[in-house]
């Protein structure tokens, strides 16, 4: 047991520590090449993920396979704490994510969306200028509305919407607009409805919740990838309590080797490997 839980924790360990290298390129990358405020707002979180599962990976291999102790403590206890944020995390994701979904539109394929069915949470949010203006620049920057904006009377009978373009792009179905442009009293979005590409519905209550929507269902699917992680975290975690376990036994048990005598802890993982390295190195000379 005490050779598996330190070769385990030390093989795992190294994997997530490659994999951390790609996870802050890819955040330093977007840094500088992206010029979307959509893809900006997740730089600075990517790296900082990437250098925390960098360090801990570090301080899990050095400690697993070197037997050193202060650095297995050190991991345990921030592998504890980044268990407890993912779970927090996850639960309020799962809980600011409920309501949403949209309302069907009779013979349409498409949904709309209603600001009112988010938490109030996400409403408040929304709602703050900075937020809003920030999630603005992301609906015009990606260009969202650039093909509804050809599209005919049947495409809108055919095809289908994302929550953006149904909120952003068009007014909401239930508008009765006259040959003249009037229209009797309705929904207040559909009087912020423009025809003009630089504002159509960018100003309506739909517009707002169908980015809510955007978010909510990205959100979701987050949360219950936080909860496989957690669950995988935690094993990782045990995995990591026996080999701290095992090496601390061992420091106490057998804190040196008498002279003469055979030491009972057995080789560490690396070290046949590093015994042929050595040989086939004398053996070239």
């Amino acid at each position: 047991m005490y050779r598996f839980s330190n070769t385990t924790l030390g093989y795992l360990n190294f994997l997530t520590l490659l994999a951390s290298i790609p996870l802050i390129g890819a955040g330093l990358w977007m840094s500088h090449s992206s010029s979307s405020l959509c893809t900006l707002s997740l730089q600075t979180p990517l790296v900082i993920i990437g250098f925390i599962i960098l360090l801990v990976s570090l301080a899990g291999f050095i400690g697993s396979c070197y037997h050193v102790i202060f650095a297995l403590w050190l991991y345990l206890l921030f592998m504890l704490l980044l268990i407890l944020s993912l779970s927090g995390l996850a639960i309020f994701g799962l809980a600011v994510t409920e309501g949403g979904g949209g309302h069907p539109v009779p013979g349409r394929p498409y949904r709309e969306y209603r600001l009112e069915d988010y938490s109030s949470w996400l409403r408040n949010k929304i709602e703050e200028q900075s937020v809003w203006k920030a999630a603005l620049g992301c609906v015009v920057g990606k260009n969202a509305c650039a093909d509804v904006a050809h599209w005919t009377p049947l495409d809108f009978l055919e095809k289908d919407l994302t929550p953006i373009q149904s909120g952003c792009c068009k007014p909401p179905t239930s508008c009765a607009y006259t040959y003249v442009g009037t229209m009797a009293a309705q929904d207040e979005d559909c009087y912020r409805w423009s025809n003009e590409p630089g504002l159509l519905c960018y100003r309506c209550d739909s517009c707002k919740a169908g980015v809510l929507e955007q978010v909510r269902r990205d959100w979701h699917n987050l949360s219950v990838l936080n909860i496989v992680v957690v669950v995988f975290l935690i094993a990782v975690y045990s995995i990591g309590s026996c080999a701290f376990r095992n090496v601390r036994r061992a420091e106490l048990e057998y804190p040196h080797a008498q002279a003469g005598s055979m030491d009972k802890i057995q080789p560490r993982w690396d070290y046949r490997w590093l015994r042929w390295a050595r040989d086939k190195r004398e053996g070239l000379y």
